[in-house]
């Protein structure tokens, strides 16, 4: 069985960097063997969480699915102010809605962190907020966490990554998430 990977994160408008990382990463993911899914731009941009609302809209029921049938996870943000967006950040709310499935939240799975900044101070930083964020979630980050430095395009028009630094260190993140996944996705199967 093919491990599940989600992607989660970017911009409202869909064409950042952060984005751009994410695609990437989901190709080298795909590449690695895994099933795909990119959650960004319009399916990020969900009402403010509420704990006790009393429903979810279409995407954000879609969300809460797509994070429960993951084998792994790969959330990039921008860095706001020295940490996560309040997009990313109220997305990343919305699984608290898996509470109380058998594995909740992220339990058990691998979550590779991406955090672009145009210093260092901005993507350590708010890389160092979404690890503890998985932590709280029971999520296990990779390794590998990423912080790049953006202070220019990091893709051309075609979409190549023209740094190849961080083109190696999002392949070596999305093969640890692949990796773990994968052996998540073999011990359920070995447990039904």
């Amino acid at each position: 069985m093919n491990p599940y990977v989600v992607a989660l994160g970017g911009s409202v408008r869909g064409e950042s960097n952060t984005d751009n990382v994410l695609r990437l990463a989901l190709k080298v993911a795909a590449a690695a063997g895994a099933h795909t899914m990119h959650l960004g731009g319009p399916e990020l941009n969900l009402p403010m969480y509420a704990a006790h609302g009393p429903r979810r809209t279409t995407a954000a029921r879609r969300l809460i699915e797509e994070l429960r049938k993951a084998d792994g996870i790969i959330i990039g943000s921008p860095s706001y102010h020295g940490s996560v967006s309040g997009y990313v950040k109220n997305a990343l709310d919305y699984a608290e809605d898996l509470r109380n499935d058998p594995s909740p939240y992220f339990d058990g799975r691998a979550v590779g962190c991406v955090a672009i900044a145009g210093g260092w101070h901005g993507a350590i930083s708010t890389l160092d907020a979404m690890r503890s964020i998985v932590h709280a979630l029971r999520g296990w980050p990779t390794p590998l966490g990423v912080p790049v430095v953006a202070p220019t395009p990091l893709f051309n028009s075609c979409g190549a990554c023209m740094v190849p630094k961080v083109q190696q260190q999002i392949e070596i993140m999305a093969h640890q998430v692949v990796a773990f996944a994968s052996w998540r996705a073999a011990a359920e199967i070995a447990a039904a």
